[in-house]
């Protein structure tokens, strides 16, 4: 049973949810790309939102960038290029707990005053509510997982070995759902969790981080004039 749902958890459901982020981004996009919005409450209160939202994203900018670098760079390539497992242990605590704090904090806040702020929270739809909880869910299982599963209960884990092999595997088709068995619950809890937000990512204002506003860079300039300034110059 436990190899059923293990096969269950670890193979099928991760491609589930990042078919539901691909295809549904897709289809978002393409048919409603011009609804899609970030829908600002800042005339509704600012200071708090701004606070907030800047510690939010740029703390999970950098807790982004840093599972892409546990996942993508193998255990390999850092002894090779000499690196002790213990230094790189130790920078990724210190990096990742400082931006999880800090987007964590940014959170927090953001959550505080959506569900706090009357004029905020009847402006909010379900999934807004559903977006804050769950990212507060995941950064502090991901928190507990490097600070304190990791380190006071299984100090002689090393993701790098099963779960990140694991999550490079999902990208080539043969995902060993075996490696994942041997993770410490608190990691695996976290990735399904996340798995969670890529897969109703499209389908919430989430699907904004995937905008850019293109034409402002590839736009003739616009020149702006004082009145009367030609008048002057003669």
């Amino acid at each position: 049973m436990d190899n059923v749902w293990g096969y269950i958890l670890w193979v099928i459901f991760p491609y589930v949810a990042l078919g539901s982020f691909f295809f549904g981004t897709i289809i978002r996009l393409s048919l409603y790309g011009g609804n899609i919005t970030a829908k600002s409450s800042e005339l509704l209160e600012k200071k708090q939102l701004m606070i907030g939202s800047i510690l939010f994203h740029i703390g999970i900018i950098f807790v982004f960038f840093g599972h892409v670098v546990g996942i993508f760079i193998p255990k390999s390539f850092t002894d090779f290029l000499g690196i002790p497992n213990e230094v790189y242990h130790m920078g990724a605590l210190f990096m990742g707990g400082m931006a999880g704090f800090m987007a964590l904090a940014g959170m927090i806040i953001l959550s505080y005053r959506r569900f706090t702020n009357k004029r905020v929270f009847m402006t909010s739809s379900f999934s807004d509510l559903v977006v804050n909880v769950s990212f507060l869910i995941v950064i502090v299982l991901g928190l507990s997982a490097s600070l304190i599963e990791g380190t006071v209960f299984h100090p002689e884990f090393n993701y790098r070995l099963n779960l990140s092999v694991w999550a490079r595997q999902l990208f080539y088709f043969r995902p060993n759902y075996h490696l994942m068995l041997q993770v410490p619950i608190v990691f695996r809890i976290h990735v399904i969790c996340g798995l969670l937000i890529f897969a109703f990512f499209p389908y919430t204002r989430l699907v904004h981080a995937l905008t850019l506003p293109w034409q402002y860079i590839f736009r003739r300039p616009i020149v702006y004039r004082k009145k009367g300034l030609r008048g002057r110059s003669k």
